[in-house]
């Protein structure tokens, strides 16, 4: 059942997230909607521009619209992930059930002029429009952000920058970085930026991006078959998701943690059986682990048993 982005914050809203998930890959799309139907939690798939120039948009359309007859019970949206003004217009003629512009490197009006170039749009196709305010550091695809530019989310803009946009998702810098290295001084969330942020944007679906968590033991593992990664990699607690969701935390993106665990499973088949060049058996293996792993995800995030409320209260429910 595919639905539009607001139902789903409006039945999370500080009760548990919803896990935004970047695909790129057929397996990543059997993992998560196999661990979404499994766990019968709520998804969002999220597509970047490197993501459509990779597969193509038919290609990630495709393969999404066939997961979700595999899998008919997920509830789930789709969601262009980290686009300019010319991928926004592309997923909206694509039918995406949301779109994020992001202007964030732009000074404060450059981004609110941008992004409500979007939402004028969005809105009359009713599709949803994240966008962002404040810069995160690290990397996302080819984008990268040097630490020293990352800046917080001003708490006192960001209810202006809505009202003034008309986003309907705000992406917000409390502390996250894109990549494996999110805390390199393990400094953590600023929970009392988050928790003005809230104050401002009372009821307001917040978007934490950068939220992998980095699993110490796959870094161990690929190092141990043959990778290079830096062994002080580290992301988001679970204690600190959790805390999150209480000021307003609906959405919560992963990319990192799955990109890693394709590493280590490949890494280790292909070191530890070198006699074999077969891409179906390392494949199945890592569906296995991407499933084992995003239902554990949806535990921390407290998604796992809501898609069936959601889908009751929804059944007459069509996405424009």
């Amino acid at each position: 059942m595919r639905v539009s982005p607001k139902i789903l914050f409006d039945d999370c809203y500080s009760e548990y997230a919803i896990a935004a998930v970047n695909v790129f890959t057929m397996e990543q799309v059997h993992g998560l909607f196999s661990a979404a139907q499994e766990a019968d939690s709520p998804i969002i798939v999220q597509l970047t521009p490197v993501a459509r120039n990779y597969a193509n948009p038919l290609m990630l359309n495709a393969m999404i619209e066939a997961a979700a007859a595999i899998y008919p019970e997920v509830v789930y949206s789709v969601h262009l992930d980290h686009g300019t003004e010319k991928h926004a217009f592309s997923a909206i003629k694509q039918g995406y059930s949301s779109v994020m512009i992001d202007a964030s490197h732009d000074d404060f009006e450059t981004n609110i002029k941008r992004t409500k170039a979007v939402t004028d749009t969005a809105h009359k196709h009713h599709i949803f429009v994240e966008s962002e305010l404040g810069v995160l550091s690290g990397v996302e695809d080819d984008l990268s952000v040097d630490e020293a530019h990352a800046r917080y989310t001003d708490p006192k803009q960001a209810r202006e920058f809505v009202e003034r946009s008309a986003c309907n998702s705000l992406a917000v810098a409390v502390g996250t970085s894109h990549g494996a290295y999110k805390f390199s001084g393990r400094q953590g969330l600023q929970f009392q930026v988050l928790e003005k942020i809230q104050e401002q944007l009372p009821g307001f679906p917040l978007v934490l991006h950068g939220s992998s968590s980095v699993n110490p033991s796959d870094i161990s593992s690929i190092n141990s078959n043959g990778g290079k990664l830096k062994e002080n990699a580290s992301g988001v607690t679970d204690e600190e998701l959790q805390k999150a969701i209480r000021y307003g935390i609906c959405k919560v993106n992963i990319a990192t943690d799955l990109r890693l665990l394709w590493t280590r499973v490949h890494r280790e088949f292909f070191v530890q059986q070198p006699d074999l060049f077969d891409p179906i058996i390392p494949g199945k293996k890592y569906m296995e682990a991407y499933k084992d792993f995003m239902i554990g995800r949806f535990d921390i995030l407290g998604s796992s048993g809501k898609s069936s409320s959601i889908r009751s209260d929804n059944q007459h429910y069509k996405q424009q």
